[in-house]
């Protein structure tokens, strides 16, 4: 009798561990999936005869790829789905649509000469993609390897929206944009280290003079969009070769491959 007691209570006390379901985290692939509409519709407004509105939406693309990884983070959501969604997204929308754009606007103009600088483009964004994901855990996260290529991306982009916006044609800046497509493209491969701004913490108490410079820096932007975002962003895609020279002429360590084992806290900035 005490058998069958004891046996009854053990089957009572026996918990059932379910395994948990696997799925898809909503919240940040919907910013991913976002990011990717923003490169498809850029291409579509290229294809269009809509070259503003093609660079507005790779500019789009980036501001949306920004955020996907931060709000993983926040919500707690990360998965190896995610960062694979994510590189093919970026691919799209930092790779393909900006050779596109550009081929469409000016580069086809150059026959040969202008499919080579697209593809250059599009090719050395994979190659940066891929490198950027087998390298995360060695890399110094306080810095790129190469340029980012949403910021290759706004290179491009900024350019055509700017000169579209001074009324220029593309049949008219032909080799100016192949310049700027082979630049961007060959600059993402590089070992240039560019400033990455994972170590600036939004948790961290600032000084309420901050909070005004950031709200300057949104009323300059407003004054005329295209000039300001590409003025920034020429600046930083020569940044990284200041800080290389910089280094090189002091006899620091121009890799920013890290001796460190901790791995980059965002991966969503390639």
């Amino acid at each position: 009798m005490h058998d069958g007691n004891d046996a009854g209570a053990q089957d009572a006390d026996t918990v059932v561990v379910r395994k948990p379901r696997k799925g898809i985290y909503i919240l940040p692939n919907l910013f991913t999936l976002a990011a990717l509409f923003g490169g498809f519709y850029a291409i579509v407004m290229a294809m269009n005869g809509r070259y503003d509105m093609a660079a507005v939406g790779v500019f789009c693309a980036m501001v949306l790829d920004s955020l996907d990884g931060r709000v993983a983070r926040m919500t707690n959501t990360q998965s190896a789905f995610g960062e694979q969604m994510d590189s093919l997204s970026d691919m799209v929308s930092f790779g393909a649509a900006p050779a596109l754009i550009s081929y469409e606007w000016a580069l086809r103009g150059l026959g040969r000469w202008g499919w080579f600088a697209a593809f250059v483009y599009c090719a050395c964004a994979a190659l940066r993609l891929a490198r950027f994901n087998v390298n995360t855990g060695v890399v110094d996260k306080r810095y790129f390897q190469g340029l980012p290529s949403p910021a290759a991306a706004a290179l491009v982009a900024g350019f055509i929206w700017l000169t579209t916006d001074l009324g220029m044609k593309g049949e008219e800046l032909m080799w100016p944009t192949f310049v700027v497509a082979l630049y961007s493209g060959l600059t993402m491969v590089t070992n240039v280290p560019f400033y990455s701004f994972k170590d600036l913490s939004m948790k961290r108490s600032v000084p309420f003079a901050t909070i005004v410079a950031i709200a300057l820096v949104i009323a300059v932007v407003n004054l005329d969009p295209p000039k300001v975002i590409f003025g920034l962003f020429v600046c930083y895609g020569l940044s990284g070769y200041v800080v290389y020279g910089v280094r090189k002429a002091r006899g620091l360590q121009t890799s920013v491959i890290s001796t460190s084992t901790d791995e980059p806290d965002e991966r969503g900035l390639h």
